[in-house]
């Protein structure tokens, strides 16, 4: 694979930006300086090296033999582009993050879905200042106060029952 001519930057540098956070700017325009650095100086050179005049060599060098060995071993001189060893890891790993956004996406969506049905539900209930408790245990059971089967103390609230463990506490296990 030959090497091919950098004409511009690849990079959007605008959306870039738009994603660095404030307090990593500096750094982002001191990389972004770099990089612009470096595309000048490579435009700056010619794509190909310059011609080498041998005619000129062979009048000017007194050895015999000699500019005809550099010209040979010129032309035979082939430097290689490096090869490309990690594409294969980058689209792997592109190929991961991207099935793992559709995961995330499907699950959200879901969730959405869900939010959006709890949402209706309670849109469709009487507003919570006309509510009697009847009212409030008809569309909370599991939340509404119910002194038969689950009898609870004043302030009926999940602190004050016998049966509760603080978050905070260590466990006894």
């Amino acid at each position: 694979m030959a090497a091919k001519r950098i004409a511009q930057s690849s990079i959007n540098w605008a959306a870039l930006s738009e994603r660095v956070p404030e307090h990593q700017r500096s750094s982002f325009l001191a990389f972004k300086a770099k990089s612009d650095n470096y595309l000048r100086r490579v435009l700056a050179n010619p794509e190909k090296p310059p011609a080498i005049d041998w005619s000129f060599y062979k009048q000017k060098v007194p050895v015999a033999g000699m500019v005809e060995e550099f010209q040979k071993q010129y032309s035979a001189l082939n430097i290689p582009y490096p090869p490309d060893t990690v594409q294969s890891q980058l689209e792997a790993q592109d190929k991961e993050i991207k099935s793992d956004i559709e995961k995330f996406k499907a699950e959200s969506n879901s969730r959405i879905a869900e939010y959006k049905k709890q949402l209706a539900h309670l849109e469709s209930l009487i507003p919570y200042d006309q509510m009697t408790m009847e009212d409030y245990r008809d569309a909370f059971p599991d939340e509404a106060l119910d002194p038969i089967n689950r009898p609870t103390f004043w302030p009926h609230n999940k602190e004050e029952q016998l049966d509760y463990v603080s978050k905070d506490a260590p466990s006894s296990h």
